[in-house]
């Protein structure tokens, strides 16, 4: 992905928040030159890896297939006692979130306002394939049943609860406009507790076109 259309989805996204009446902590908003020299009183942020994050999975059509998102608070099984992460997504009509599962997280998925999200889902086999099994899961604290390969639609204010295991993927439904997509759970890891269902590419390859307007957790290293 281009740093430029980076930058553009970031700013988008700002409006975005601003529009759901959701604010972001300050340092969400800071520039490049901001970060530097900070490592010591931002450990955390850094080393949790908080803040802007993207993918276009690979795919090279971010609309598409792609999410952003914005991670809020992260523990570290390594450095912290913290137990818990929160993440802020924007998931547009139509753009798929590929399907996966988490071998360690067990997380809730909220329509905090906006569009619809769509959720299909499947439990995982012993060989982390897709069951063809019902799966029982709780929408807001209420059991639900639902067949093999089915969905769920999260109107705003709805929520569904994620074990570990269950293989889901999402997308905002067309016509109702973006999704502003809250994910409360337990640690996250992206570098090891993600399988996809099919091979993805997690981290996108970007193409330095322009300066970052605000960096991406994966720029820490380089900027601070």
């Amino acid at each position: 992905m281009k740093r430029s259309e980076i930058n553009q989805l970031i700013s988008n996204s700002i409006i975005f928040f601003d529009q759901m009446n959701f604010k972001l902590p300050p340092w969400a908003y800071w520039k490049p030159e901001d970060w530097k020299g900070k490592y010591a009183t931002c450990q955390e942020i850094v080393d949790n890896v908080l803040g802007w994050d993207l993918t276009d999975f690979g795919s090279g059509n971010f609309h598409n297939r792609g999410l952003i998102l914005f991670t809020i608070r992260n523990g570290n099984q390594q450095k912290d006692k913290k137990v818990y992460a929160e993440k802020a997504m924007i998931v547009e009509e139509e753009q798929e979130t590929p399907m996966h599962f988490h071998w360690s997280k067990m997380e809730d998925i909220i329509n905090r306002g906006g569009g619809n999200l769509v959720i299909n889902l499947y439990e995982s086999d012993k060989n982390e394939g897709l069951s063809d099994k019902d799966l029982q899961v709780k929408i807001d604290g209420i059991d639900r049943k639902i067949p093999a390969g089915g969905s769920v639609i999260l109107s705003p204010g709805e929520s569904i609860c994620l074990k570990q295991g269950i293989y889901h993927s999402f997308y905002g439904e067309k016509g109702k406009g973006k999704v502003f997509v809250g994910e409360v759970s337990a640690v996250n890891d992206d570098s090891s507790d993600n399988r996809f269902f099919e091979v993805v590419g997690r981290f996108p390859k970007i193409i330095e076109d322009e300066e970052p307007i605000h960096l991406l957790a994966s720029d820490y290293k380089k900027y601070i």
